[in-house]
């Protein structure tokens, strides 16, 4: 059976945007049709439906309302799939055949810019990426806010993943050629291709501060949202271009096993450093906040600067407060200038654009009259963007949230339109006092005046009424099941002149509305400098109240490499001890020893030390205070962690190729001036395996890279090294037997652990005793075994080259490495000898 006209639209508009659903506009529904309609029916739980033909040739469809559209279309798109909106185009009663559509936009996870899936604290990053010489340049934007930023990637696509993964990137432009590389790597990752046969135009401003490659791959993203948002992008910012030379390097590994933002345990915020340092009080200062931990910096006058905002506001108390409280009182001025932008933004926008902007004259007072040079000095950036307040005058104190609804624009803006409403309003208040009067004349109570949009206005009675109303004056217009409906010439006369003016008024109103907005447009620009500094200043209290809160104190750098930390602790640990006391520990590091080996049972603390560190190396370069008594710091260029253990099970990997590969990853890319926290290295392999791994790593960064490194381990044979690598340093968490139980101290304290107390801390998890009898027991007859070969050992140690001794014999005992074998393999082994010696003597 053919398709109708109408399908064969369908057909052809689908066939243009074949990787999203089609929501195509029917009357007040969006419909989809075959497989659209089968899958959105199961992902959106909605009732499949079939039309045309019979049996086999029915075509499978399904529909939303378009006023509850956005819901939908929120829900796909945080599924990871794509929306395009298909509307009618022309008006249906004046066109004859098919109504004329067209896409009028392609709304995909990185385009999207509302609904519930849109964190208001958080960006929603899409990507542009092309292949450059030593790895890929990168682009990338916020559409609701109009952030833009450029910047290299060194490395293979594995490189530019874990960047993607880092920034949270929603969607990747690239090349077919790039999309097939990526998709082999991510399965997960939404790719979207743009081939830009055809140079894309673009305001040369907006690269004014990027390399022509980058340059490239901005116009490729750019592009791509001109095509799918078919709207005016003039709101995008400048590419700021990301010298990674200014910026703190940590890779997406190292940022989940700190839990900078995300938790490995749960991927929310609790129990991360954001949700630590997280006392802002605006959704952009939030989203600032998160840009900041993802890109910690390396300038040191930066981050001084930073600095300096955040001493300042420690200075200051009743200044934070009141500059606080003022800030409550501001809008997200970033999203609302993008919804302008965009023509979205309704008039409730505008009026909280205009309440936000009239708080910035407070702003700016609080700070020059803080008597505080930098807070007089930031105060300067601050544009309270007068002519956007006087256009903003317009708008009422509460618009509707639909631009059509009317009361949008204030009275005694425009007098036509005051005109209309006094006629509009005069009107309803002459239709209310004759329901009185013809209540009055006729008697009926229940008497009333209503209105609807086929009928109008209308007088209507109820049947037990009917003898009472008065048929001389009323013309009969609609029968009702119990009452009648009538009209007089009197009404039908006042009815043209309220609704005339009441069309009159909401067709100029929504006039004026859109004038308003577009004019609001010019100024873009000024709204989102001055959204960066008010979001800027939302963070540095933020930093102050965190500081004040839990005790930090400022940082101050050094030139080198030197790391001196007093009394420093982990701030997200011990905020979530809450009461309880946080052992405090130093952490000394510099040229002349830059690795600590760290020893201690599990459960210690060594871990913790360990992130405690990397944790005040990223505080200090973002600009706060750091929890510790003092700290002297080097500008660290970039940190790596190998912290944890887990299968990569998507990609086939083992818990000990995923430690290798970050391993691998750390060690290629780290200088003198990085930081390196390895933890367990060497766990997911045999003993010999992972100990000679670890030795092989310690002594590559000790004599190549020369890299600060904290190295922890349960092998205490590596504790020897300190004899042989001078800028090595052994440290212990401390713990201690009380009662035939384990304490531990979580004290760092100079040289290596004695011991392990491995079965302790297997009786701390509540193994069953049985079992813990049982290790006791050969963990004796071990010490016991061992103890007997080092004798032995000692007594072989008396030989010299003077003893008549056979060579082979020497040779064996110094190619021995006796303390890596078993207790009985090692005793085997000293049989064998002594035979050897008897034999030859």
């Amino acid at each position: 059976m053919a398709p109708t006209p109408m399908i064969q639209q369908y057909l052809q508009v689908k066939s243009e945007y074949q990787d999203a659903f089609l929501f195509f506009r029917l009357g007040d529904f969006y419909e989809m049709f075959y497989d659209d309609a089968i899958k959105a029916s199961q992902l959106l739980e909605i009732t499949l439906t079939s039309r045309g033909g019979n049996g086999e040739d029915r075509i499978p469809m399904c529909g939303v309302p378009h006023h509850s559209a956005k819901n939908y279309i929120d829900q796909l798109i945080q599924k990871g799939h794509k929306v395009a909106v298909c509307e009618q185009v022309e008006d249906p009663k004046t066109t004859k055949g098919v109504v004329k559509r067209e896409v009028v936009r392609l709304i995909t996870p990185g385009t999207h810019t509302e609904g519930k899936s849109v964190d208001a604290k958080a960006n929603n990053f899409i990507a542009a990426a092309d292949e450059v010489a030593g790895g890929f340049g990168l682009a990338y934007l916020d559409i609701s806010t109009g952030e833009s930023t450029a910047t290299y990637i060194a490395g293979n696509e594995k490189a530019l993943l874990n960047e993607l993964q880092a920034l949270h990137i929603r969607e990747l432009v690239v090349s077919e050629q790039l999309r097939l590389l990526l998709a082999e790597e991510d399965q997960q990752l939404i790719l979207s291709v743009e081939h830009m046969e055809a140079p894309f135009t673009a305001e040369p401003a907006l690269f004014a501060n990027c390399p022509s490659e980058l340059e490239m791959c901005g116009k490729r993203l750019l592009a791509y949202i001109a095509a799918t948002q078919k709207q005016s992008l003039g709101h995008i910012q400048p590419f700021a271009f990301r010298e990674n030379a200014r910026i703190l390097g940590i890779d997406y590994y190292s940022k989940r096993n700190l839990e900078l933002i995300e938790s490995i345990r749960g991927g929310d915020n609790k129990g991360t450093l954001l949700w630590l340092l997280d006392e802002t009080v605006t959704a952009m200062g939030s989203r600032k906040l998160k840009q900041w931990l993802h890109q910690p910096l390396a300038d040191r006058f930066a981050i001084e600067a930073r600095q300096q905002m955040v001493e300042a506001l420690m200075d200051r108390y009743f200044v934070r407060v009141e500059l606080q409280q003022l800030l409550k009182q501001v809008y997200d001025l970033e999203r609302l200038s993008g919804r302008v932008a965009f023509g979205s933004a309704s008039g409730r926008d505008l009026a909280q654009l205009r309440n936000s902007l009239e708080k910035i004259p407070e702003l700016v007072r609080e700070l020059e009259d803080s008597g505080h040079a930098s807070l007089e000095q930031f105060s300067a950036g601050l544009d309270p963007c007068p002519e956007v307040c006087e256009l903003l005058a317009a708008i009422s104190d509460n618009p509707p949230l639909s631009a059509k609804e009317g009361g949008i624009i204030r009275d005694g803006f425009n007098a036509q339109l005051d005109e209309y409403r006094d006629a509009s309003r005069n009107g309803k208040d002459w239709i209310a006092e004759l329901e009185q009067k013809e209540r009055a004349k006729t008697g009926i109570r229940s008497l009333k005046i209503g209105y609807n949009r086929i009928f109008g206005y209308y007088i209507e009675i109820s049947k037990a009424n009917m003898h009472l109303a008065d048929l001389e004056r009323y013309e009969r217009k609609q029968t009702l099941a119990n009452a009648e409906r009538y009209i007089t010439p009197e009404l039908k006369e006042k009815e043209t002149l309220i609704l005339t003016a009441e069309e009159k008024s909401l067709t100029l109103e929504y006039e004026l509305f859109v004038s308003v907005r577009e004019q609001v447009k010019e100024y873009i620009s000024r709204i989102q400098q001055l959204a960066s500094k008010v979001s800027a200043l939302d963070v540095y209290i933020s930093f102050s109240e965190v500081a004040e809160k839990y005790r930090f104190t400022k940082p101050v750098f050094n030139d080198g490499r030197k790391i001196s930390i007093r009394e420093g602790r982990h701030p997200v640990v011990e905020k979530m001890l809450n009461k309880q006391h946080y052992v405090p520990n130093d952490c000394e590091l510099g040229d002349d020893g830059n690795m600590l080996l760290i020893t201690g049972p599990n459960m210690s603390g060594k871990s913790t030390y360990m992130r405690q560190v990397a944790l005040t190396i990223v505080l200090a370069q973002i600009g706060s205070y750091v929890p510790a008594a003092s700290a002297e710091l080097p500008i660290v260029d970039q940190i790596f962690t190998r912290i944890g253990a887990a299968d990569d099970l998507v990609s086939g990997q083992s818990t000990f190729m995923v430690e290798m590969m970050e391993s691998q990853y750390a060690i290629t890319h780290a200088t003198e001036r990085s930081l390196l926290l390895f933890d367990e290295i060497g766990r997911g392999t045999s003993t010999y395996d992972g100990m000679a791994l670890a030795q092989s790593m310690i002594e590559y960064i000790h004599e190549q890279i020369g890299a600060n490194t904290l190295f922890s381990t349960h092998y205490h044979e590596l504790t020897a090294l300190e004899e042989t690598l001078p800028k090595l340093s052994n440290v212990h968490v401390s713990a201690m037997e009380q009662s035939g139980k384990v304490v531990f101290l979580h004290k760092v304290k100079r040289g290596p652990a004695d011991k392990s107390y491995g079965v302790h801390v297997a009786e701390l998890a509540n193994l069953p005793e049985a079992i813990l009898r049982r290790a006791r027991e050969l963990l004796l007859s071990f010490e016991a075994d061992n103890h007997k070969t080092q004798q032995q050992a000692e007594q072989l140690s008396f030989f010299d080259e003077r003893d008549t001794v056979n060579e082979e014999v020497l040779q064996t005992i110094k190619d021995a490495s006796i303390s890596r074998m078993t207790p009985l393999e090692a005793l085997q082994l000293i049989n064998d000898l002594q035979e050897k010696i008897s034999g030859g003597g």
